[in-house]
C-alpha cells in the first residue's frame, strides 16, 4: 500500500470510529448538500419527502418515476464492528474498501476520496474541505439511490449506508454494497467460452433492463469493463454516479451524433425532438467494442460461430437494438443448454470406451486450453457422445472420468486423462477408457 492509500485507510477508520451523528440534515431523503452557483459554493440542505421526483436531481430533471427510499438492511450500527479493511481502489471521486461486518459478511464500503482529484481540485480553487466534500458526496448519493431504484440481477445489491461525523465534517457517507471481484478482462480471456458467454449474456441482460427501466432508458456514461464487477460468475454494474436517463434533444438528424474512437452514429431525430433510442445505442456499441468483440466468438463451438459472429457485426453496425441483441444471445444460451447444436457437428467414434461406474483416475492429468483446472484437462460437456469425441480430438487423451459436478449451464464437467494405469473406486465418478485406437 502506498503513502497515498495509507491516507486514505486512516481516513476510513476515523470516518468508522463511531462518532456522535448529527440530525440536522443528515438523511438520504432531505439531502441534496453542496452547489456551485455563480463560481462559488453555497451549502444547501433540503428537505424531500420520503418519496420524491428525479427532477430534483440535476441531470435526472423530467424523470417521472418517483423513488421509494426504504430503510437500509445495514446502517452505521454494523459498521462500527467492521474488522480487515483492505482498500481496492479508487476513482476521481469515491474510494472503495472491502471489509468484513460483524465478522461474517465481506461487504465493499464506498466513501469519498479526501485525496482523490475531485476533492483535490475543489479546495484548491474554493479552499473549502467541507463544501467540496458534500459536493463530492452528491455523486454517492445519487449513486445509492440509483442502486435502490434499479433493482436487477445484474445491478449490485445495496446492503446500505451511513451518516456520521469524520474529519470535522458533519454527515460523511459511506455506503455498503455487495462486493464483487474486479472484472479482469487478461483473465478472462484465458478462461472457458462458456464463462465468457456468461459475461457478455449477463451484459445484455442489464443492459435490455437498463432500456426499459422504471426510470426511463438509461445509458452508462462512463461504460468501462472497470464500471463492472463479477459476483458468482455474473457481470453486474457497481459504478451509476455518471448514469443519464436524459435522451439528447435536437432539431435534425445531425444534432444525433455519436462519436466513438473507431466509428461515428448519425441516429434520427423523432418528432418529439429527442434522439431516437440514443442511450440504448450508446450502451449496445460500448458492449460491442469492450466485450462482444473479445469474449463471444473466441474459442466458441464452431456449429455457434456463425450465429455469434452475426451479432457480433449486427452490434457494431449497431443493425440491431437491445431487443433483437438480447433475443439472440438468448438463444445462443438455449443452443448450448439444449445440445441442439451439436446435432450437425457430432461424428461417429474413432475409438471404443469402456465404462468404468464408481471409479475415477487420480493422476495422469495433462493440459489443455482453455480448462477449468489449471493442471489439468477439465472440460464442459453435454453428454457422454460429446466427452468420447473431445477426447478422440485429443492424441494424448486415453480415458475420461464423468463427474458430479456440472456448470451454469448444467453441463458436466469431465476430466480427461492421458492414462488409466491407475484407477480408483469412487460412487460419484464414471470412468471411461479408450480400448482402442
Amino acid at each position: 500500500m502506498n503513502s497515498g492509500q495509507a491516507v486514505q485507510g486512516f481516513r476510513l477508520e476515523n470516518h468508522l470510529s463511531g462518532m456522535k451523528r448529527r440530525q440536522q440534515c443528515h438523511r438520504i431523503d432531505t439531502r441534496i448538500g453542496i452547489m456551485a452557483e455563480g463560481g462559488s459554493l453555497t451549502t444547501k440542505c433540503i428537505s424531500f419527502p420520503r418519496s420524491f421526483r428525479l427532477a430534483a436531481a440535476g441531470p435526472w430533471a423530467g424523470a417521472s418515476a418517483e423513488l421509494s427510499l426504504e430503510p437500509p438492511l445495514l446502517g452505521c450500527r454494523d459498521i462500527r464492528n467492521v474488522s480487515g479493511v483492505q482498500y481496492l481502489g479508487s476513482g476521481y471521486t469515491k474510494a472503495v474498501y472491502k471489509a468484513v461486518l460483524n465478522r461474517t459478511l465481506a461487504v465493499a464500503l464506498k466513501a469519498v476520496d479526501f485525496g482523490g482529484h475531485d476533492i483535490a481540485h475543489c479546495v484548491q480553487q474554493f479552499a473549502a474541505l467541507g463544501d467540496c466534500y458534500r459536493l463530492a458526496a452528491y455523486k454517492i448519493v445519487k449513486e445509492m439511490i440509483l442502486l435502490q431504484r434499479l433493482r436487477h440481477a445484474n445491478v449490485l445489491q445495496l446492503y446500505g449506508y451511513c451518516y456520521q461525523d469524520s474529519n470535522d465534517i458533519p454527515d460523511t457517507l459511506t455506503t455498503i454494497t455487495e462486493l464483487g471481484s474486479p472484472l479482469e478482462m487478461i483473465q478472462l480471456l484465458q478462461t472457458s467460452w462458456e464463462d465468457r458467454f456468461r459475461i457478455c449474456l449477463s451484459l445484455v441482460r442489464l443492459l435490455h433492463y437498463l432500456a426499459h427501466s422504471p426510470l426511463g432508458s438509461v445509458t452508462l456514461l462512463d461504460f468501462r469493463p472497470r464500471q463492472f464487477v463479477i459476483v458468482d460468475g455474473e457481470l453486474k454494474v457497481t459504478d451509476l454516479d455518471d448514469a443519464s436517463i436524459e435522451e439528447s434533444s435536437c432539431t435534425s438528424n445531425s444534432d444525433c451524433f455519436m462519436e466513438f474512437p473507431a466509428r461515428n452514429f448519425t441516429l434520427p431525430c423523432s418528432v418529439e425532438g429527442r434522439c431516437q433510442s440514443m442511450n440504448e445505442k450508446r450502451n449496445l456499441y460500448n458492449a460491442y467494442r469492450f466485450f462482444f468483440t473479445y469474449l463471444l466468438p473466441h474459442s466458441a463451438p464452431s456449429s455457434l460461430r456463425p450465429l455469434l459472429d452475426k451479432i457480433v457485426n449486427a452490434t457494431g453496425e449497431l443493425h440491431w437494438g437491445i431487443d433483437e441483441t438480447a433475443a439472440q444471445l438468448e438463444r445462443v444460451l438455449n443452443l448450448y443448454k439444449s445440445g441442439e447444436y451439436l446435432q450437425n457437428t457430432t461424428r461417429m467414434p474413432k475409438a471404443e470406451y469402456r465404462r468404468v461406474p464408481e471409479a475415477f483416475i487420480p493422476d495422469e492429468n495433462y493440459r489443455c486450453w482453455p480448462s477449468y483446472h489449471h493442471k489439468g484437462c477439465l472440460l464442459s460437456v453435454f453428454d457422454v457422445n460429446e466427452a468420447i469425441e473431445i477426447c478422440d480430438s485429443y492424441s494424448q487423451c486415453k480415458a475420461f472420468v464423468l463427474t458430479n459436478q456440472t456448470t451454469w449451464t448444467g453441463r458436466q464437467l469431465v476430466f480427461f486423462k492421458m492414462a488409466s494405469n491407475h484407477i480408483l473406486p469412487d460412487p460419484d465418478k464414471i470412468t471411461y477408457v479408450k480400448v482402442t485406437d
